[in-house]
């Protein structure tokens, strides 16, 4: 498995992100999707990463600083063929360390409260992230779980 940094310029990272919106309008309510289009992920402040295999898309995840000691994951998504096969774990590791080069002490994410966002809460959970309250310019939202990592102290790799 490859992770590079990518453009967001090619048909393949179009279709997958088109497929995780797609995910998220089906499972949360417009007001609750927080999800970024391809022209948001090309802003300065965010690195946008994807995940090959043999040549084929696996997944993709995204680094967003929100200041000088604060990152934001965004954007991460395994294709649905290629779940289960470890793509969420290895892009989330591959975030962290490149947050951690950064010199951020803290990294936090939003990701969905319903059910089908058990496996991805699960996840973040593993690699320690906590449950906190909205930060940045989130605001409460029944819809969404915000979690936190402090980097200063972490070493934990759950798998």
């Amino acid at each position: 498995m490859i992770i590079a940094e990518d453009d967001l310029r090619g048909p393949e990272i179009a279709a997958l992100l088109g497929a995780h919106l797609e995910l998220m309008r089906a499972t949360s309510p417009p007001e609750s999707v927080h999800a970024l289009d391809l022209d948001s992920l090309r802003a300065p402040e965010i690195t946008f990463w994807t995940l090959y295999d043999d040549g084929q898309l696996l997944g993709c995840g995204a680094l967003r600083e929100i200041d000088g000691r604060h990152g934001e994951i965004k954007s991460m998504h395994t294709a649905a063929a290629a779940r289960g096969r470890g793509v969420a774990r290895r892009l989330l590791q591959h975030i962290i360390a490149e947050a951690k080069s950064r010199g951020y002490r803290h990294l936090s994410l939003e990701t969905g409260s319903p059910e089908s966002f058990a496996p991805a809460r699960a996840l973040y959970q593993a690699f320690g992230f906590q449950a906190c309250g909205p930060f940045a310019d989130y605001v409460f939202d029944p819809f969404s779980v915000y979690m936190t990592l402090e980097l200063e102290s972490c070493d934990r790799d759950p798998l």
